[in-house]
């Protein structure tokens, strides 16, 4: 096996501290979180990544799950994992902005463990808006772009 120059290293994700994220959600694990390895399934993440992120679009008024006319698609997801999740833990969904496009979002996510510096792991997905009826792509609204500019950090 070939060893890896201190370049490639340095390019590996690594955990983030919480002062990389603008926002954080809550969320408590549960007992079918678990998978049979003893910490939660990969596929919770997932499903973390987006309970957070409509949590915060739902409380800052611009989404309504059953009546916006846009609504955000998921075209591209991806996480890295550092350090395992088991239930009963509470964990701190960290949510930020990377890019804002003309319909489209990047937000980038860490998982925290409750009290802990580091993440547990983190990731993104990309959100693009759509019209409700149609599903072809518009504009982010203006409501929508001052909301997710809260999200950017400087």
């Amino acid at each position: 096996m070939a060893k890896m120059s201190s370049q490639q290293q340095s390019e590996r994700p690594q955990p983030q501290p919480r002062d990389a994220y603008a926002q954080f959600v809550r969320v408590t694990t549960r007992w079918a979180d678990n998978d049979a390895y003893g910490h939660v399934n990969n596929v919770v993440y997932y499903s973390w990544f987006d309970t957070a992120v409509n949590r915060l679009l739902i409380e800052k008024g611009v989404l309504d799950i059953e009546a916006s006319t846009s609504i955000g698609l998921v075209v591209e997801t991806q996480c890295h994992y550092f350090a395992p999740v088991s239930y009963p833990q509470d964990v701190d969904v960290g949510v930020r902005v990377a890019h804002l496009g003309k319909s489209s979002v990047r937000y980038e996510l860490a998982i925290f463990v409750a009290g802990e510096p580091l993440s547990a792991a983190c990731g993104h997905f990309v959100h693009v808006y759509v019209d409700r009826g149609n599903r072809r792509p518009v504009a982010l609204s203006a409501a929508t772009r001052e909301a997710l500019e809260t999200l950017q950090l400087a």
